[in-house]
């Protein structure tokens, strides 16, 4: 029951995306050029995804429980760390560039969108590359060394 629903919220999803122009890079990008021609129509998506998760969560608060699962686990609210406001800042540079972000960009690779899919890929190669560099850090490794040249010495 649990594939079934996710599926099922995963191809509402990816349809909602393309309906709503999501998937374009175009409009995403005329939507952030507020100094520019900005088309304020995805702030109408963004607020009624809002809305809806809003009502979402109400009701599986009120529920006591979500429907498919035991309990339902939330990130906490603070601190806001480095990770968390540097992964922001870095969400929204790659947004404003590329016209992209993963919901979006993964349905564009699936309709065979070259420039969605070289998009996928290199956040698939950035994740990986925070991925290893974080596993490093917490580790006690240095991330980035040299090693010293035999002509040093």
């Amino acid at each position: 029951m649990k594939a079934i629903a996710a599926f099922l919220c995963g191809l509402m999803l990816g349809v909602g995306l393309i309906v709503s122009q999501m998937t374009n890079p175009a409009k995403v990008i005329a939507f952030l050029d507020i100094r520019g021609h900005w088309d304020p129509s995805l702030a109408l998506v963004m607020g009624s995804a809002l809305i809806a998760a809003f009502a979402g969560f109400a009701w599986v608060e009120r529920r006591g429980r979500p429907m498919l699962s035991g309990e339902l686990a939330l990130p906490p609210r603070w601190p806001l760390d480095r990770s968390l406001v540097g992964g922001a800042a870095l969400f929204g540079i790659g947004w404003g560039i590329a016209g992209f972000c993963p919901g979006p960009a993964l349905v564009g690779t699936a309709a065979l969108s070259v420039d969605a899919a070289v998009f996928t890929v290199s956040m698939l190669a950035g994740m990986l590359v925070a991925n290893r560099i974080t596993a490093a850090a917490a580790s006690g490794r240095r991330t980035f060394t040299r090693e010293p040249s035999d002509s040093a010495q």
